[in-house]
């Protein structure tokens, strides 16, 4: 049996490397990023690392470096200095109205008040309350603060098919992201994560100094697992899955590819498997869909099928680097989506003409797909 336990649901750096859970190293990656822009944008599906990523940074950023003896950056780091992180992850509530929304602020900003002695005044703008909240932990701390915010388009997607909540929920949010800029002085890291492109939604008009960094080869694997980290952080797990399976070790590395790997997220992007599939594999030990059962794809295939879309030639899909940024206010173009959301990923691109190949990344999404049309 193996000696560690499989991250199920876990998201929390801290949790996973004091609870001797199997993990891949990813701080090589957050010592990088952290040396590099001071905005930064960064797209990727759902369930496929974000928050975790978003969790090992707050840990690094606040000095925490008992926590990465071991890693990576263990090597790298040598100063470790301690900043005032906010962390607000947008995904832990619903959108349904503008109420739900101005509660969930509420509820993310209030905590941030109480460490910073300062008194909540619902009645004051968001982006007032968090302007206040940036300085006075400046004031406090004498050092710039860290904010980290995840699945920042959360309440977009929760209101997709209300045009008119989506216009309101964009205003709000614009609001509330607009001191990120003004108060740059004061910040020394910034990161925003969510599934759709940054570019796509207008809540960040007014932020338009972030360095978006998602289909960058050098940040190509900062979520999900390469071969190399499957290999060598789960080589237990694989090697307990082929022994309940009957195969060798080979063979089993050779099944988890075919069903989970295949993800590319840049030019140059090295091969990538789902994380969520892959945890879920190993511990059920059995070539099962995880991460396409996890979600509910209809309104992309219906979306698909109203534009005349072949959903399973799709691996025959050339498209130009412009196409990424197709406005998701109001989805006309299925195939940007399905590029953010994982169903889709680059083949094959062609430099001189500047043309990605999108196609099924593995046998998961595609046999999900095919059963998904069976089912309407």
């Amino acid at each position: 049996m193996a000696t560690k336990r499989y991250p199920l649901g876990i998201q929390t750096f801290s949790e996973i490397v004091k609870g001797n859970y199997f993990y891949a190293d990813k701080t090589d990656i957050v010592y990088r990023l952290a040396h590099y822009a001071k905005f930064h944008f960064l797209s990727r599906p759902r369930r496929f690392g974000k928050s975790l990523f978003v969790s090992t940074l707050q840990a690094y950023f606040e000095g925490k470096k008992d926590l990465f003896t071991g890693l990576a950056i263990e090597n790298l780091e040598k100063e470790w200095i301690e900043y005032p992180v906010i962390h607000f992850d947008m995904s832990q509530s619903k959108y349904f109205d503008v109420g739900m929304l101005k509660r969930a602020l509420n509820t993310l900003l209030a905590p941030y008040e109480e460490l910073y002695g300062l008194k909540t005044n619902t009645e004051e703008s968001n982006s007032n309350r968090l302007t206040h909240i940036i300085e006075q932990a400046v004031r406090q701390t004498g050092k710039q603060v860290v904010v980290l915010i995840d699945e920042y388009d959360a309440p977009m997607h929760d209101s997709m098919g209300n045009d008119e909540l989506q216009k309101n929920i964009r205003n709000i949010m614009r609001d509330f992201f607009s001191p990120l800029k003004k108060l740059e002085s004061n910040l020394r890291f910034v990161l925003i994560t969510g599934v759709s492109k940054f570019s796509q939604l207008s809540i960040f008009s007014e932020l338009n100094n972030l360095k978006i960094i998602s289909m960058k080869d050098e940040f190509s694997d900062i979520c999900g697992i390469t071969k190399e980290q499957l290999l060598t952080d789960f080589k237990e797990g694989i090697e307990e899955m082929a022994e309940h399976n009957g195969l060798n070790f080979e063979e089993t590395v050779e099944q988890l590819k075919e069903h989970y790997d295949g993800y590319h997220f840049s030019p140059n992007s090295p091969d990538i498997f789902n994380p969520y599939s892959i945890i879920n594999a190993l511990d059920d030990k059995d070539f099962n869909s995880y991460w396409f059962s996890s979600g509910t794809p209809t309104f992309l295939i219906e979306l698909l099928q109203n534009n005349g879309v072949d959903m399973l030639r799709l691996n025959k899909l050339w498209v130009k680097d412009s196409r990424f940024d197709a406005p998701t206010d109001k989805i006309t173009d299925p195939i940007p989506v399905l590029y953010q959301s994982g169903y889709l990923t680059i083949k094959e691109y062609d430099k001189h003409r500047r043309l990605y190949r999108l196609s099924f990344p593995n046998e998961e999404v595609r046999q999900g797909f095919s059963e998904s049309l069976v089912n309407l």
